[in-house]
């Protein structure tokens, strides 16, 4: 399934966004940061990726509830799309 552009583009962003957190972790770890700052860190960005993870899900869903049929000649049933929704908790 191709995901529509704008969809594309915002998790792209997201991901980016999420790339520069975990650099800033690292560089918090490099620069012998307390703990808490760096559990901190990494919750945001363990937040940022599953959010990002929902939005890629949230336009599966739609994609399959639009276009049932087309979406399941792509290789994506409902079923499926439920398996991958579980898996994000």
């Amino acid at each position: 399934m191709k995901f529509p552009d704008d969809v594309s583009d915002d998790v792209l962003n997201r991901l980016r966004r999420a790339e520069g957190q975990l650099r800033g972790v690292q560089r918090l770890l490099e620069e012998g940061a307390t703990c808490q700052d760096v559990v901190t860190q990494l919750t945001a960005v363990q937040s940022a990726l599953h959010r990002t993870g929902l939005r890629l899900m949230a336009a599966g869903m739609r994609y399959c509830a639009t276009d049932p049929v087309r979406a399941e000649d792509e290789g994506m049933t409902a079923t499926q799309m439920e398996e991958l929704f579980l898996k994000l908790r």
